[in-house]
Formats: C-alpha cells, sequence, structure tokens
C-alpha cells in the first residue's frame, strides 16, 4: 500500500511541477490566491526545475521498488 501511495504522490507532483514549469499555471493560480509577491521568487527556472526532478526521481524509486518486488 505504501508503494502506492508513494507512485501516486511521484505522479501528481511530477505532473503538477511539469505543469508550473511549462504554461503559465503558476502565475494564474497565485494571481487568483493574492499571492502575486510570491510569483517572482517561484516561477524561477532556477525552482522548479529541480523541484520537477525531484518528482520524477520519486517516482522513478517507487517504479523501481515495485519492479523488484
Amino acid at each position: 500500500m505504501a508503494g502506492r501511495k508513494l507512485l501516486g504522490f511521484g505522479l501528481v507532483g511530477s505532473g503538477l511541477a511539469a505543469l508550473c514549469c511549462f504554461t503559465p499555471l503558476l502565475p494564474v493560480v497565485l494571481s487568483a490566491l493574492g499571492l502575486t509577491s510570491a510569483l517572482g521568487f517561484l516561477y524561477s527556472d532556477a525552482i522548479l526545475l529541480p523541484v520537477l526532478a525531484g518528482f520524477l526521481c520519486l517516482t522513478g524509486v517507487a517504479l523501481w521498488r515495485r519492479k523488484k518486488k
């Protein structure tokens, strides 16, 4: 059960990070929430690409564990 949660978390995080990286989703969401002051810090490749890489690694670990069993 923990493997399925880890895989789901990795896939959802990867998808959300990819959407925020490659589409203007993050500025729209932050504007709707009234957090436009955080936009200059968060909407940067120095932040979003490592987050995407981390979630992709998490997904890879979950898939590797699943195959190992």
